[in-house]
């Protein structure tokens, strides 16, 4: 069977509603094999501030800084069958020792619907307990793992097989 490419995925990022919660650090994900710079094209938006809720688009249809770089198909293409082969991450660098972030929820979506990916937010915990939010910096730690909900309409989340 041949491999699926990715050609484009979506990543919504909701930075959560309570003090100190954004911040002006650097976000990538880590999907496939590859670490991609999460970044609004618009230079007038300031990404990841309290409350935000955005979606950035990888690939075709991109609305990312810097998108031939952070393209899915080059210069090295990324395919589906891939996801569950190496950890999906987001991955965040503070500007300083000081600066955290709070990470409220995130959903990838592969290929309009290929796979989806999802972590936090409406992810819950296996004792059945929403997680809604996670501190990320130098003195909480700089990643979230992804867990895999669907690929190629499959159900692949380990909480479903467990059911």
């Amino acid at each position: 069977m041949a491999a699926t490419p990715i050609t484009t995925f979506s990543v919504q990022l909701i930075t959560g509603d309570r003090s100190g919660a954004g911040t002006d650090g650097d976000v990538y994900i880590g999907i496939a094999g590859r670490e991609f710079y999460i970044d609004s094209s618009r230079s007038a938006d300031d990404d990841f501030e309290r409350g935000s809720d955005r979606t950035y688009v990888f690939g075709a249809g991109s609305n990312v800084r810097f998108h031939n770089e952070n393209d899915p198909r080059s210069p090295y293409q990324i395919f589906v069958e891939d996801i569950d082969v190496v950890p999906a991450y987001i991955r965040f660098v503070p500007q300083d020792r000081t600066d955290n972030w709070n990470l409220e929820e995130v959903t990838v979506i592969v290929n309009n619907g290929d796979a989806k990916l999802q972590a936090l937010g409406a992810l819950s915990s296996p004792a059945g307990s929403p997680q809604d939010n996670l501190w990320l910096g130098t003195h909480y730690g700089l990643y979230c793992s992804l867990w895999t909900v669907s690929i190629l309409g499959m159900d692949q989340s380990p909480r479903a097989r467990a059911r």
